[in-house]
């Protein structure tokens, strides 16, 4: 079963901060506060549900089953992310068979459009006045220099050198646009926290990056990378933190979870920092910020991230 094109979203409204119109009935949080998904199932339903709406029906490629599999980590109840206007009560559609996969996060009945058919580079600005002025939505990737960035822009796109890569970290110093089927845009920040960079270039980079969040009218979310291979780093917390401040519409993208540390050297597996770095943001938010493991080695997380992206950008146009 495919669905063929997942569904678009505007500006100004708030992840984190707003509260989204969702039921959750006694009954299904009377099973237990800390059900683990790993003990949902009934991926038909959803499957079966999607087949229902013709106009979530058109997004090639991106199989149901593949997307809405039990996450490889416990997540409680409380603990899931539901898109604006997501009703969770719906009897005949059960919350268990719309999480996606490796994430926290509910999929909505904006869902849709999803694919990437086409995908070009636009122009690269040195400050958020020069950036692409056509009103399209965007998703920005940022993260701390080496995080995987530009690998996972290229893993969206299924493009290898759409975004370059390079061994050097800090390699990214412009906004640069990427026009995704002509109707949206993926933006590559320069990333944070290189500490071979000059001072001046370093506080630069920081100063044109937070403008454009806070400035920026057709930025529909962030996705904050974090390397989830090894323990949280301050500079990642912080930097957490000012987005939530600042009410940021965000989303946590954990990358390099198909890295794996043995246990005899005291390394910890990628899903056990991951629940580290959310144990020590959770005070920074009102509400679960909504969270997705990667890999661009495996390309784990990349439908799901699309979906993701396709049910905030559907909310956002018709908001």
């Amino acid at each position: 079963m495919f669905i063929s094109h997942l569904p678009k979203l505007h500006s100004h409204f708030s992840i984190f901060y707003s509260t989204p119109k969702i039921i959750i009935t006694s009954a299904l949080l009377s099973k237990s506060k800390t059900t683990p998904v790993s003990h949902f199932s009934s991926v038909t339903a959803a499957a079966n549900t999607l087949l229902q709406t013709p106009e979530l029906l058109q997004t090639k490629n991106l199989e149901i089953e593949d997307v809405l599999e039990k996450p490889h980590v416990e997540i409680s109840v409380e603990k899931l992310f539901y898109p604006p206007d997501t009703d969770v009560s719906s009897g005949s559609r059960p919350l268990s068979s719309r999480i996606l996969k490796g994430s926290n996060i509910v999929l909505s009945k904006y869902a849709g459009n999803a694919q990437v058919e086409q995908a070009e580079f636009v122009k690269s600005s040195v400050d958020t006045e020069a950036c692409p002025s056509d009103g399209l939505p965007e998703f920005a990737l940022v993260g701390r220099s080496n995080v995987g960035k530009s690998s996972l822009l290229n893993s969206l796109v299924r493009r290898k050198k759409l975004a370059l890569t390079s061994k050097k970290p800090g390699k990214t110093q412009c906004i640069n646009h990427f026009r995704i089927n002509d109707s949206w845009h993926l933006v590559d920040l320069p990333g944070y926290g290189y500490a071979a960079a000059p001072h001046e270039v370093r506080t630069d980079w920081a100063k044109f990056t937070k403008d454009y969040f806070i400035n920026r009218p057709t930025l529909v979310s962030v996705f904050l990378l974090i390397d989830a291979s090894i323990p949280a780093k301050k500079i990642d917390l912080d930097y957490a933190s000012w987005l939530a401040e600042n009410k940021i519409p965000m989303t946590i993208v954990f990358t390099k979870c198909d890295k794996r540390k043995k246990k005899k050297t005291g390394g910890k597996k990628p899903e056990e920092n991951l629940q580290d770095f959310l144990e020590l943001i959770q005070k920074f938010f009102q509400t679960a910020p909504p969270w997705i493991m990667t890999s661009s080695v495996t390309n784990q997380g990349r439908d799901e991230i699309l979906l993701h992206m396709s049910q905030l950008r559907n909310y956002w146009l018709k908001h």
